[in-house]
């Protein structure tokens, strides 16, 4: 497929809209019908403005998009970060809709966001946002509608909240509007640990199929939050060797391999970084020098940070054979060309960091029924859910000689493309 990328001040939007386009040539879709699938179902842009606790008034700006709804329900995070856009939450709901679509969830893709830093806001001020926004977008959602989860800077506390409001607005509790809740309110066990368990499993999976194991490899990875650091505890407990760990304070490197546990332990009492536990060599600080963690010699590379992390400086400087994208877009399509010629296998975002939408359906599906899973039930169905949707997209690569991030949109396009052909959506 050709690698040539059009400029365009958003990169993400430009990628993924670039790489829909190139999978429907590809497929030979018929003209009109890839334009269709690219283009946003909905976008939804509200003002949030709140009370400070000091009781000066602040306003926020926040968005909904529904990408595709084609295929079931919209899903998708809500995001809280200062650099959140309309382009930036257009091109994550274009990510859920080929995510789905690849794992043959019965669901369509959504994105929504507040452009705010979190970490300036006190919990009330949060929660304020938070109920402000839900109240905005109230009419998107539902869980035969749009189901949100929680993204960067928003967690269980946050879906809390989200529930209440919702369901102060209907009249009752509908725990079923929104995916990793606290159990309390029905959320589901294994959803902490489901994108890690699922950057894991795709890791040793892209391993079997090149005639090797992840017990023993050497691994780096960005990222210590939920993601990165289920991905390096469950990495560790299969018999890999976490060399190399950055965050936003810098990075550690222990080429005898991290102990992951004590580091765990250390930012669960405190620690605001890798770099002030005490564990592992500290090679760098700060935020901008995180990417000096691909450099380390190693196997495999796990960036779980955030988007547009690594660049071609960065991309020349990677050791590893193979690249899991926990994050969602951590390479830019310059990167993924360069790791392409020197023929390192990259695992894409859509596929890779989709455990955690697999966990946040089976969620919906116990809220629907009233019932709650085990924990090994859950997880099993999370690594079968991945195993089968590798099978599928690892024989389409072979056969076609494909990469496996070509693959994976071809295979999530053709998906979309089925189903609107199906269904018979005008034009």
């Amino acid at each position: 497929m050709n690698s040539a990328h059009p400029h365009s001040d958003d990169q993400a939007l430009t990628s993924i809209e670039f790489r829909m386009r190139q999978a429907g040539e590809w497929l030979k879709l018929p003209d009109g019908v890839i334009e269709t699938l690219i283009a946003p179902r909905r976008v939804l842009e509200v003002s949030i403005p709140i009370r400070r606790d000091d009781g000066t008034r602040e306003r926020f700006t926040g968005w909904r998009v529904q990408h595709n709804i084609t295929r079931g329900p919209a899903k998708g995070g809500i995001r809280y970060h200062p650099s959140v856009s309309r382009d930036e939450t257009v091109s994550l709901a274009a990510a859920m809709s080929l995510k789905t679509a690849l794992m043959n969830l019965p669901l369509g893709g959504a994105k929504g966001g507040v452009a705010v830093d979190p970490k300036t806001l006190s919990p009330a001020e949060l929660e304020r946002v938070t109920r402000r926004y839900v109240s905005e977008i109230f009419a998107f959602l539902g869980p035969d509608k749009d189901v949100p989860a929680p993204d960067v800077g928003t967690n269980a506390q946050v879906m809390a909240w989200v529930m209440d409001q919702y369901s102060i607005g209907v009249g009752h509790a509908v725990p079923g509007v929104v995916t990793g809740k606290p159990l309390a309110l029905g959320g589901s066990l294994g959803r902490d640990s489901a994108t890690g368990r699922g950057v894991v499993e795709a890791a040793m999976l892209v391993c079997q199929a090149n005639g090797t194991s992840l017990e023993g490899k050497r691994v780096v990875i960005q990222g210590f939050g939920n993601v990165g650091m289920w991905a390096a505890r469950l990495a560790a407990g299969w018999g890999a060797r976490i060399v190399g760990i950055a965050d936003v304070g810098g990075v550690i490197s222990d080429p005898r391999g991290i102990d992951i546990d004590a580091l765990v332990l250390a930012t669960r009492n405190g620690s605001t970084s890798v770099v002030d536990c005490g564990i592992g060599e500290v090679l760098a600080r700060g935020a901008e020098r995180s990417t000096e963690v691909f450099a380390l010699p190693s196997d495999i590379a796990m960036p779980c940070a955030l988007g547009g992390a690594i660049d071609k400086d960065e991309a020349m400087t990677i050791t590893a054979k193979y690249v899991i994208e926990g994050a969602n877009g951590p390479l830019t399509p310059a990167a993924d060309d360069i790791l392409n010629e020197r023929g390192v296998i990259i695992v894409p975002d859509i596929y890779a960091n989709a455990g955690g939408v697999t966990c946040s359906y089976l969620e919906q599906c116990q809220n629907y029924a009233h019932l709650q899973w085990d924990e090994d039930e859950v997880n099993a169905s999370v690594v079968n859910t991945m195993r089968a949707a590798f099978k599928r997209l690892h024989g389409f690569a072979t056969q076609n000689g494909l990469t496996y991030r070509s693959a994976a949109s071809v295979l999530g396009v053709k998906a979309l493309a089925d189903a609107h052909q199906l269904r018979g959506l005008h034009p």
